[in-house]
């Protein structure tokens, strides 16, 4: 069956309705604009919380169609090194960097969830073209909602989310000092439970 972004959504609703009906929810990267899908369309989720959705709303960084077109091809012919490659690359990583993974344990971990990768692009690619977000997109949200990015981060990851807060009709925006897209749950937990069960 070929993948559907709809089904994961679907996958969050049974997580949901086992769950009671009601729940928090956060996502980070393309699991944040995944988590901002299920709120949208599932009335249950009560809060929710985003980190780092990867937006690129403005011509601060290059969009990311030629990858995402070379990684469902490299994907497509079984070049899995190849498409976790061109994805290093997109989300920023230095050549250097890459190659020296390249020689690690963690290389043929990478290869081996490899052929997930065009899922992330059917999350995320539409929003990754440089353009503004589309008002009124998100205007029938119901879910209270925390977007956060680290101050450590590139600002087309900033501008994304500070974007995104915006458009949302009942969101606020905050920035972690000294974080970047690699999650350290030491500086999340805290800011999570607070909005979570805070006053």
């Amino acid at each position: 069956m070929p993948y559907a972004v709809e089904r994961e959504v679907d996958d969050i609703e049974a997580v949901l309705d086992a769950a009671g009906g009601e729940a928090f929810l956060w996502g980070t990267s393309s699991g944040a604009m995944l988590a901002l899908m299920a709120a949208e369309r599932l009335p249950g989720v009560r809060k929710l919380a985003l980190y780092e959705a990867p937006l690129i709303i403005d011509d601060s960084r290059p969009t990311t169609e030629a990858d995402w077109a070379g990684i469902r091809t490299a994907v497509a012919a079984g070049r899995r090194g190849d498409a976790v490659r061109i994805f290093l690359k997109s989300v920023g990583m230095p050549r250097p960097l890459v190659f020296l993974m390249r020689l690690t344990p963690i290389w043929s971990k990478l290869k081996a969830v490899a052929h997930t990768l065009p899922y992330d692009g059917a999350i995320v690619a539409d929003d990754q073209l440089g353009k503004p977000l589309v008002p009124g997109r998100w205007a029938s949200m119901m879910a209270t909602t925390l977007v956060t990015d680290g101050g450590r981060s590139p600002p087309w990851m900033r501008h994304g989310n500070k974007a995104l807060a915006d458009a949302l009709p009942n969101a606020r925006y905050l920035t972690l000092a000294g974080q970047n897209h690699m999650l350290k749950p030491n500086a999340h937990v805290p800011v999570l439970v607070d909005f979570f069960y805070g006053a």
